[in-house]
């Protein structure tokens, strides 16, 4: 006798993904012409078709702890080439999406994230705390707390004792979830006959992942993507000026905390060329992301998306702004532009586990176990 399955669509999952980006989702009627398009597929269990069916259904379960949603790259080659319009690639993006929410705790902050009508209580959170600290180092130091904010002092003490509990909070973040992410990825991987592993093994993993990291650095996949192509430079670009600012402040931070070489430095230093021309790269790298995405009719930019762009932009340009605003002698603009820059940081740090830009450390994860699982 055969046996009977009970389909449960969850609709308010369907709902949910739609309101992300993927509102073309019940377009598809399954032609597979993505899962064939797609140049970076596995042959074995080959997306995106299969998550089409089970985002159409509201199979939440299939996809949410599915790590083939983190592969897809979303070069736009599946959406270019649908036959219905369905955008599989942007369908995909939702997916991930509401994935790091599902995964990143507190729930309350990752419900307000992707939500533009919560943008101004999340950027006024470090603006009040930022204030806070001005008001605190006045009453505490007097008549000399104006002179110790507009000083040194601030990156020093004020804003490190600020930033490194919201960068370990953050990394935190990330840990309770990826500890969850892995255990999802890994229990459906050994469902659909993705994987013969029964164990993760550290070691291994370990191995896989020194192995992803130099796609990542090369970019190889971005390569293998037709239609999107030319987005690889732009990548590549926010990329390695994210890790040129990231070498620049432990440098920096070494340099004072430990070292006791206060700043500002000389233009002539190596470490301040590396921070300019990061600085320069990243701005430059966050317009050609934005110009690339504005070209694109064929593919949603939602809200997710924009927030993302802008907050890198943001970063790059009050970064240089404050720099070249104080050799230009102008204190008062350099204040002003640096307090905005802090703000991006703290925004960036803050709420990276629940943003678009936590698929930096959920796309590794994915590729990683996948490499370690032997899945090709």
């Amino acid at each position: 006798m055969a046996e009977k399955y009970l389909v449960e669509p969850d609709v308010g999952f369907i709902e949910e993904v739609a309101g992300l980006g993927g509102q073309d989702l019940k377009k598809c009627f399954q032609c597979a012409t993505c899962s064939v398009a797609c140049p970076i597929a596995p042959e074995n269990k080959p997306f995106p078709r299969k998550e089409m069916i089970a985002a159409g259904w509201g199979l939440k379960d299939k996809l949410v702890g599915n790590a083939d949603i983190w592969l897809c790259h979303n070069c736009g080659d599946c959406t270019s080439l649908c036959p219905r319009g369905a955008k599989p690639g942007d369908v995909l993006s939702a997916v991930r999406a509401y994935a790091v929410a599902d995964y990143a705790t507190p729930k309350a902050i990752a419900k307000m994230v992707p939500q533009p009508s919560k943008l101004p209580i999340l950027l006024g959170i470090p603006i009040v705390i930022f204030i806070i600290a001005a008001i605190l180092t006045k009453v505490i130091f007097g008549d000399q707390g104006d002179v110790i904010w507009q000083s040194h002092f601030i990156h020093n003490y004020v804003v490190d004792i600020i930033m490194i509990p919201t960068f370990f909070g953050a990394a935190g973040v990330f840990a309770l979830g990826l500890k969850r992410f892995l255990a999802d990825i890994h229990a459906n991987a050994l469902a659909e006959g993705k994987t013969t592993k029964e164990k993760i093994d550290p070691a291994g993993m370990v191995k896989a992942l020194i192995t992803v990291v130099t796609t990542v650095l090369k970019h190889s996949k971005f390569n293998e993507c037709g239609d999107n192509k030319d987005r690889s430079t732009a990548h590549m670009m926010v990329l390695f000026s994210f890790i040129g600012l990231f070498i620049v402040t432990n440098c920096f931070f070494i340099a004072e905390w430990i070292l006791h070489i206060e700043g500002p430095y000389r233009q002539i230093n190596p470490v301040k060329w590396l921070g300019n021309v990061s600085g320069v790269a990243l701005v430059i790298g966050s317009l050609l992301l934005i110009k690339n995405r504005m070209s694109k009719e064929d593919q949603v930019t939602s809200y997710w998306d924009w927030q993302l762009l802008v907050l890198v932009f943001g970063l790059g340009i009050t970064g240089m702004g404050t720099q070249m605003a104080r050799l230009a002698g102008m204190a008062g603009v350099t204040y002003f532009i640096y307090f905005f820059h802090l703000v991006f940081i703290w925004c960036l740090f803050a709420y990276t586990p629940f943003s678009k830009l936590a698929h930096l450390v959920y796309r590794t994860t994915a590729m990683t176990y996948m490499e370690w699982a032997e899945r090709k």
